[in-house]
């Protein structure tokens, strides 16, 4: 009779108790995470790009339009206080919607591949790592983008206007990165990817409140403007900023009637979840 084959296990290895599928997601999150964040050193120039553009726009825009008449914006409020919401919230937004771009560049170049038949106890991890990265990308460049503002004397929200502002930025940023990710599965190649990025930055951009109040607008755009998510997302932190941080206070006169910052808030929430939730057969497929 043969002998039982030795454990390959030391005694401590053997006594450990096996790790949790949580405790793997993490540790595989943080991995992928990590990859991300060492591109960005050794390439920074996105992160430059990213906080310049808005900071160019901050500080032209203001001076163009700094010796407009008093009482022209809504609330007696300066071009430049009122052209920093729309700056920071379009900050978070296009960093937002280039979030696809790592995926599609893994799948071109077949490191997506890879990650597939590795050993992964969650191929979540793929995605929550790039929503990880992305969030705080566009935090570091929206908070760059408000210590400027605030040099540039357009204001500071207080502690809770702050923490409203950061609320919406995250709602925002999950439900562009949503769409992002999974346009970034959905279409074939990185070309059509920044095609789609291009056709639908700038006009999101000019069809919200990020640049002029609904009044200065005809019927159609005030229309297309006051259903812009961006739009709902700026009003809130242009209420933060002018000191009216309340839940309940109107910060939209919209033609189909008022909405309130929580109204807002509602309706950034209830896009991020179903984006998520429309593109989660897309991603089960694409990453199983």
């Amino acid at each position: 009779m043969t002998s039982a084959a030795p454990s390959l296990l030391s005694p401590e290895a053997s006594q450990q108790p096996p790790r949790s599928a949580a405790a793997d997601l993490a540790q595989e999150t943080f991995a992928l995470c990590r990859r991300l964040f060492l591109q960005l050193l050794r390439r920074p120039s996105t992160l430059v790009a990213g906080v310049l553009q808005p900071l160019i726009w901050l500080v032209l825009f203001g001076a163009l339009f700094a010796n407009a008449p008093a009482g022209l914006l809504p609330d007696g409020l300066s071009y430049g206080r009122f052209l920093g919401a729309g700056v920071i919230v379009f900050t978070a937004f296009s960093a937002a919607l280039n979030a696809g771009l790592p995926v599609m560049f893994d799948r071109e170049f077949g490191f997506l591949n890879r990650l597939l038949v590795a050993p992964l106890r969650s191929r979540s991890s793929i995605v929550l790592a790039s929503v990880l990265y992305i969030t705080a990308l566009s935090l570091v460049q929206s908070l760059a983008i408000m210590a400027t503002a605030a040099a540039l004397g357009y204001g500071w929200p207080g502690g809770s206007g702050l923490l409203l502002v950061l609320v919406t930025l995250l709602l925002l940023v999950f439900a562009v990165t949503g769409l992002s990710l999974g346009l970034a599965f959905a279409l074939p190649g990185h070309i059509e990817l920044i095609a789609v990025i291009f056709v639908a930055n700038l006009p999101l951009l000019f069809a919200s409140t990020a640049l002029a109040p609904l009044s200065f607008m005809p019927p159609w755009l005030g229309w297309l403007a006051a259903l812009n998510p961006l739009t709902f997302a700026i009003e809130p932190i242009r209420a933060a900023y002018a000191g009216q941080f309340s839940l309940s206070a109107v910060v939209l006169q919209a033609p189909y009637g008022d909405v309130t910052a929580s109204g807002c808030l509602g309706v950034l929430a209830l896009l991020a979840v179903g984006l998520f939730l429309l593109i989660r057969p897309l991603l089960d497929r694409k990453l199983s």
